[in-house]
């Protein structure tokens, strides 16, 4: 049976290119850009690339890059999108949990929740974590995105629903302030316009969380900031009001 997760992308690639949290993708990669210092010679990772959003936008811009998702419809829609682009992209089907890169990039992104919080265990959660570390080289850099659960833990549950800072969710509604898991009923249309209903878990992870896990895989430099769509910076200090965090890690 497939996960929610697996579900959703199956007939959804079309749709997703247009939702809200796609739109900063260019204000995104300028900042990575500015991460590894516009050097070309950067081999590229990126984690749940989803359409290519990101991967396409670095390609673009001269630097070599890998892109993995799980779903094969989501990679199909990446290499038609790089083809339109006149860019070249390795698209690749796979696991997050378990890649086959070992010492092989310079940096590795996984943006928008790629993957990581989705998992329906901490430990699959971590495996993801392993995996990005795995594929770097000994001075590569790793910069994710991932929930921030300072946003649920200072927020009421009410305001937490309502808030304007995350997507409208219909049905039952759950946070679990002992797991930092919300389960939710989420709607979606797939591409021929179908509207698809899904039970959905994610985790939230406090930066101290995020802190440890990091320095468990020998990440000796982590820095996390406000997470604002488009809009990357170190100089955006985490708050309760910040949906996500920014994360970058060195070795």
């Amino acid at each position: 049976m497939k996960k929610w997760y697996q579900e959703m992308f199956v007939n959804y690639a079309n749709e997703y290119d247009k939702e809200d949290f796609t739109r900063g993708t260019e204000g995104e990669v300028a900042f990575i850009e500015k991460e590894i210092n516009y050097q070309k010679d950067v081999r590229i990772l990126d984690i749940g690339c989803g359409t290519g959003r990101h991967a396409i936008e670095l390609a673009r811009r001269g630097y070599s890059v890998t892109g993995i998702d799980l779903s094969e419809s989501m990679i199909n829609k990446a290499r038609e999108k790089a083809e339109i682009a006149e860019v070249e992209v390795n698209f690749e089907i796979a696991d997050a949990r378990n890649l086959p890169f070992e010492n092989q990039f310079d940096l590795v992104i996984m943006i928008c929740e790629g993957a990581f919080c989705l998992m329906e265990t901490d430990e699959m959660n971590f495996q993801i974590l392993e995996s990005a570390a795995r594929s770097l080289n000994k001075k590569g850099k790793f910069i994710f995105t991932a929930l921030n659960g300072l946003f649920p833990l200072y927020n009421n549950v009410k305001d937490f629903i309502n808030s304007n800072s995350i997507e409208k969710v219909s049905g039952e509604y759950k946070f679990d302030f002992m797991t930092f898991r919300d389960r939710s009923t989420h709607e979606v249309l797939d591409n021929e316009g179908n509207k698809r209903v899904l039970e959905c878990e994610e985790r939230y992870y406090v930066p101290s969380e995020i802190t440890w896990l990091l320095k468990s895989l020998n990440f000796n430099k982590i820095d996390i900031y406000g997470c604002k769509l488009g809009e990357f910076s170190r100089d955006d200090e985490l708050t309760t009001e910040d949906y996500e965090m920014l994360v970058i890690a060195e070795h």
